[in-house]
């Protein structure tokens, strides 16, 4: 039995295939509802939570009516690229529309939300990282539930964090997060793909990180509109690790996993926390 009672400062990431809908693209408003239930219940409960949400460049595509073209892989030699700023486009039209939907949802729970977009200057910088700390406090403070995205608009190639399980992680070590949670499309670690290995192992809890569960992290993922794979959450819990904050990885099939989690429950992969006194958050943002 896990003891996570006293977790008081809690963040949660969810991907981008987990609120929309892989046909369309567009937010699938039922687990959208859902989602914003847990969250509530949860600061209902006395705990800061921060929610680390993908989904706007999907929800934009869908909205402008060029994911067809977004996933056709058109691209220009004579300029800048096509890809990137159809990109760009739908992340100011899909961001904008999924916030939207974030205030509507938590507003019937009498909850208060916030915007914070953020792109690894953010980080990399002095004073950028200390007035973001700085908002978050102040937002926690105030009773707020702040929903987070990397800023797709302007962020380039040279800029991104590059997913958003790195951006929840860094989120988490920014605030002294106490337990970080990555839902994702797949049940928690394995020892290798399960859906490619048949004999691929779940691994229930890490008490250290090390070579061996460095060499399961796979480069895959299972949904068109995402960005990371097992390697990126396992990048992501080397930051949440060292910088002393308990992380999870679960499904997202089921978002009562949240709650789960909390209460206790044998869900996903627990990965230990194991602080390193000399840890900075800006020496883990991926240099291009």
């Amino acid at each position: 039995m896990r003891d996570f009672k006293d977790k008081k400062r809690i963040v949660v990431k969810i991907g981008s295939s987990s609120i929309t809908h892989k046909e369309t693209g567009g937010a699938d408003l039922v687990r959208l509802e859902k989602l914003v239930r847990e969250l509530t219940d949860l600061h209902n409960g006395g705990r800061d939570v921060v929610l680390v949400s993908s989904g706007a460049i999907s929800v934009g595509l869908k909205a402008a009516n060029i994911r067809g073209i977004y996933y056709s892989g058109t691209e220009r030699t004579d300029g800048p690229d096509e890809k990137l700023k159809l990109k760009q486009a739908a992340a100011a039209i899909g961001q904008a529309r999924l916030m939207m939907m974030y205030q509507k949802l938590f507003s019937e729970y009498n909850q208060m939300t916030a915007q914070i977009l953020m792109t690894k200057h953010t980080i990399v910088d002095n004073l950028n990282r200390f007035n973001a700390r700085n908002t978050f406090e102040e937002l926690l403070t105030l009773g707020v539930i702040p929903v987070v995205n990397e800023n797709d608009t302007i962020a380039t190639y040279e800029i991104e964090f590059g997913d958003n399980d790195t951006l929840s992680a860094i989120v988490a070590a920014l605030i002294d997060a106490d337990l970080l949670i990555l839902l994702s499309d797949i049940d928690g670690l394995y020892t290798d793909d399960p859906r490619e290995n048949k004999d691929a192992r779940f691994i229930n809890e890490i008490v250290k990180l090390d070579d061996t569960v460095d060499s399961f992290a796979k480069g895959t993922t299972g949904s068109i509109g995402g960005t990371g794979g097992m390697a990126t959450k396992i990048s992501a819990a080397h930051i949440a690790s060292a910088s002393g904050c308990d992380m999870v990885i679960a499904n997202a099939s089921d978002l009562g996993n949240i709650h789960r989690i909390i209460s206790g429950a044998d869900t996903g992969t627990f990965i230990h926390a194991d602080k390193k006194h000399d840890f900075y958050i800006e020496d883990y943002i991926r240099e291009e």
